[in-house]
């Protein structure tokens, strides 16, 4: 498998990661455009707005068990199909969006639109581990996480424009066009597995080769470490994004339903840090970017308690240049050390990921309900204290300088 892997031409490379590139915009688009829609969707459907956050959170759910069906799935019958599949079953649920009229219907709409929103983040990792190797996997996978800030930020800032200058039908209808114009550059793209070929098996013996793989990961005390440093990461740092907005619409700021979406541009420091995350890890060491990404999150965090926008925006640049190294080194290192099932690998990992963000939203209530955004910040600390010995842990073998330097 190794010669194979030395014999990727570029091209090869480039398409592999702008296909998973444009497919990871696309997934994370229809997953966070209704956080800025919240207003049109209330208005449309004749909810609160706090009924209808009850969409970020379905959806969130179906896609973190999904996760696990996909890697599966994936390890059954290869990568591209799967991802094609659900991108092109996608672009249908758009198209039926069109047509709902209550708002039950729309959620359970979402429920169905998290299982295939699942399949992109489920076998991208596994894919490029197929195909790549070194630190063309590193980089790859540091892009692919970019991506995925991107594909945040365009969907909530499209979200919000959404809200204020389009009704339900026309916003539905620009999201599906958007959806199928990704899908089809992501099939154009995306190349076949050249390397690996998927073995099916079939009954009992099956479904134990599948548990029996998910048991071989959670088993490994590394890996564990590092879908709990995701977790709390992630679990600080979208539900901060989250109360930062009702913080934003209240007095003394006052901002708009629209204006408040603009604090998602903080995530292009993240997207930086995703793409240089790679290279600082082969030349720093998984140490010294860990810690420095976990101080990045705490600084951040103190900043917002600055009490002008400038500072609120200063402390979320911060912060999102810190998670997102995390998450983006943590993402690697994942599909690193898995040597098998790595689908299911990289799955586990996002799983875990996903339901920690849907623990920090009930988990910071209490705090933002009694404090408002000085609770936020106090929980958030709490829980980034938690995150800074669960990374002591991690790191502590001597780190090394090696072109790829996790260590096993």
């Amino acid at each position: 498998m190794s010669n194979a892997i030395e014999q990727v031409n570029p091209r090869r490379e480039l398409q592999l990661i702008g296909g998973l590139s444009i497919a990871s915009v696309v997934i994370f688009i229809n997953l966070y455009l209704v956080q800025g829609m919240l207003p049109l969707i209330a208005e449309t459907f004749v909810v609160s707005k706090t009924h209808a956050t009850l969409l970020l959170s379905v959806t969130s759910f179906t896609m973190a068990f999904s996760l696990l069906l996909f890697a599966v799935l994936s390890d059954r019958i290869g990568r591209k199909r799967p991802i094609l599949i659900s991108l092109y079953l996608l672009v249908i649920v758009d198209i039926i969006a069109l047509f709902i009229a209550d708002f039950s219907q729309l959620v359970a709409l979402r429920m169905v639109q998290g299982i295939l929103l699942a399949s992109v983040p489920a076998m991208a990792m596994a894919y490029f581990k197929d195909e790549l190797s070194g630190n063309v996997l590193l980089k790859a996978g540091a892009i692919y996480i970019a991506a995925n800030s991107v594909g945040g930020i365009a969907g909530r800032l499209l979200g919000g424009m959404m809200a204020q200058y389009l009704h339900w039908h026309e916003a539905m209808a620009l999201l599906a066009t958007i959806s199928l114009v990704g899908t089809m550059l992501t099939a154009l793209l995306l190349p076949d597995s050249q390397f690996v070929r998927p073995q099916v098996t079939q009954g009992i013996a099956s479904l134990k080769s599948d548990l029996m793989g998910f048991y071989y990961h959670l088993a490994n005390p590394k890996l564990r470490l590092i879908y709990l440093v995701g977790a709390m990461a992630f679990m600080v740092m979208v539900n901060q994004f989250s109360y930062i907005q009702l913080h934003l619409m209240a007095a003394p700021f006052l901002q708009g339903n629209f204006e408040v979406t603009l604090i998602f541009l903080c995530y292009f420091s993240g997207t930086y840090a995703s793409y240089r995350s790679a290279k600082w890890v082969s030349e720093q060491g998984t140490k010294k970017v860990f810690s420095v990404a976990v101080l990045a999150l705490m600084l951040g965090t103190l900043m917002t308690l600055i009490g002008s926008v400038i500072g609120i925006y200063i402390g979320f640049i911060i912060s999102s240049f810190g998670f997102f190294l995390i998450h983006s080194s943590c993402n690697s290192w994942v599909a690193f050390l898995a040597k098998q099932h790595r689908a299911k690998a990289t799955a586990l990992y996002l799983c875990i990921y996903y339901l920690g963000a849907a623990v920090g939203g009930p988990y910071l209530l209490p705090f933002w309900q009694h404090w408002g955004w000085h609770g936020v910040v106090l929980g958030s600390m709490i829980c980034l204290g938690v995150l800074a010995v669960l990374v002591s842990r991690l790191i502590s073998p001597a780190s090394t300088h090696s072109p790829i330097s996790f260590t096993s």
